[in-house]
């Protein structure tokens, strides 16, 4: 039956790509399956055999160890606040990211981050035929974010075209930022985190070609040539230092923002409908979304819970909705955990697209607007690409 899941997920998303195709006989099958099968391969390999578990236990030790670092220094300043019982959300998961940035930027400022992802990108490029610009986006959104790539592509704003952007803006959208994975990690399954984070990236690019195909004339096959860095004095290590913690700090206050309007609104809209309708706006979301879910691979039993916290995803965070998974995980099957839980390995909600348009727009003001022009079907293309991404992964459990 797994099998027959993923060819009803797979049918899903690429007839949904092909049906809102900007250039349909442009579309190319043969990286489109180059990557499937890469994608099949690592999911296989990190879920179902021994080293790969093993290297996930690994990574998951590591980042406990991290967060156990990161919390050492929010006791110093909380007094030990965050070791009480019932202590709150912001002590214990998003003030340990601050931590997690400053590793990033020791990273960074080493050049061990650029050297990784010039590379990688490049062996990716070779696999899919896809422009090196496209590729380095892809794997660099999967460390930096969905913002903060868009700093290192600033030369090239002016040179790319829309269809490109298009699919830099999908790369963004559909990865997340290592600075939060620690914290995703005390909230979901390690191995259906990094196994999202790695696949999305492929998931991302498969989409773009499916929504969005074109062709890039040998010059234009460039990669960033100017990164931002090399136009301004390099900064010191104690410099990159503070901002890499002002930066952190940052991310854990919007986030912590971001939670408290969008699940007081959540709660506001439940107890309406509740009210007037006798059934929460979560559960009308889940009866939308379960079709979608049981095409998937997740039981029709279970396809309308599962179905309200994709949504819940859509139209809010993934951090709301894995607080809201987090309730009911404990009465779902195995399968269901590990397709939800890759689904929320991503930015693709509503919000995404003014963050980044604005991020685009800071940099290049017309691009901003184009990039606004086609929000809606930024966030289709993201939301088809965790689709993808869930389905793959539901055939191996």
């Amino acid at each position: 039956m797994n099998f027959v899941f993923l060819v009803t997920g797979l049918l899903f998303v690429f007839v949904l790509g092909y049906i809102f195709s900007y250039n349909r006989k442009n579309i190319r099958i043969r990286p489109i399956a180059m990557m499937l099968i890469a994608q099949l391969v690592l999911s296989f390999f990190i879920l179902n055999t021994t080293i790969g578990l093993s290297i996930i236990s690994a990574i998951s030790k590591l980042f406990d160890t991290l967060m156990g670092y990161g919390v050492e220094g929010v006791n110093f300043v909380f007094g030990g606040m965050e070791n009480e019982p019932g202590a709150v959300f912001f002590l214990n998961v998003l003030l340990p990211i601050v931590f997690i940035s400053v590793l990033i930027g020791i990273l960074n400022f080493i050049k061990v981050l650029p050297f990784f992802i010039k590379y990688v990108g490049m062996g990716m490029s070779k696999l899919n035929g896809m422009g090196k610009l496209e590729n380095y986006v892809a794997v660099s959104s999967a460390l930096f974010g969905q913002s903060e790539v868009f700093l290192t592509t600033k030369e090239q704003l002016n040179k790319i075209s829309k269809r490109r952007l298009y699919t830099l803006c999908t790369s963004a959208m559909s990865a997340v930022s290592v600075s939060v994975i620690g914290a995703y990690m005390t909230m979901l399954e390690p191995k259906y985190v990094v196994v999202g984070i790695i696949i999305n990236i492929f998931s991302a690019l498969i989409v773009a070609n499916l929504l969005n195909p074109y062709e890039l004339k040998p010059e234009e096959d460039y990669t960033v040539i100017n990164d931002e860095a090399d136009h301004k004095e390099k900064e010191s290590f104690f410099q990159m230092i503070s901002e890499a913690i002002m930066d952190g700090f940052k991310v854990a206050v919007i986030v912590g923002a971001m939670l408290i309007g969008f699940i007081a609104l959540m709660a506001m809209i439940n107890n309406l409908f509740d009210l007037i309708f006798h059934i929460s706006f979560q559960e009308i979301l889940g009866y939308v979304f379960a079709p979608i879910a049981f095409i998937m691979g997740i039981p029709w039993s279970e396809a309308v819970a599962a179905g309200g916290i994709m949504a819940t995803k859509l139209v809010t965070n993934e951090f709301v909705a894995i607080l809201s998974f987090q309730d009911i995980a404990a009465n779902l099957s195995a399968k269901t955990e590990a397709i939800v839980s890759v689904f929320l390995i991503s930015f693709a909600n509503f919000s995404s697209i003014g963050i980044i348009t604005g991020a685009v727009k800071a940099l290049n003001d017309k691009r901003g607007s184009e990039v606004a022009s086609f929000g809606l079907k930024l966030l289709f293309g993201s939301t088809l690409a965790s689709i993808l991404s869930a389905t793959l992964v539901g055939l191996f459990m």
